[in-house]
């Protein structure tokens, strides 16, 4: 008699990506985040040079963040919301794109390089799209 298969936490794929030991977290596109980033990004809120390495709110920013918003807020700087996953809970939001004030293009092309790479699909397109809106706002041209 064959053994059942293993259970699969909620949010994470039955399938694997070539390269890794075992199942993959899944997301859906936070629709309130993409919405947030195109209005912080016609009021021209946004930063096109930067060192995302170093712009990227660190767990000391978010936790600070935290102290003086809501999760609703925070969940607005998260293009990804983690299937499986409790609102309210850092685990729930994956693919930030800010530093918890503007938006930043190495932030945007950040998210659309991690999503492409673990074929995150919904989200690397959404990420894409707002790059490409920035790109527009901000006259970077052909």
């Amino acid at each position: 008699m064959a053994a059942a298969p293993a259970a699969v936490h909620p949010g994470l794929a039955s399938t694997r990506v070539a390269g890794l030991a075992g199942p993959v977290a899944t997301y859906a596109v936070n629709d309130d985040a993409v919405t947030h980033a195109r209005r912080l990004i016609d009021a021209r809120q946004y930063v096109l040079d930067s060192d995302w390495g170093q712009a990227q709110p660190g767990a000391a920013a978010e936790n600070a963040y935290l102290e003086r918003h809501s999760w609703q807020d925070y969940a607005a700087w998260h293009l990804g919301l983690t299937e499986g996953a409790n609102d309210g809970t850092k685990a729930r939001y994956a693919f930030v794109y800010g530093d918890l004030r503007r938006v930043h293009r190495s932030g945007l092309i950040a998210c659309v390089y991690r999503a492409a790479e673990w074929r995150h699909k919904r989200v690397e397109l959404a990420a894409h799209e707002l790059l490409q809106h920035l790109d527009r706002v901000a006259g970077i041209g052909d």
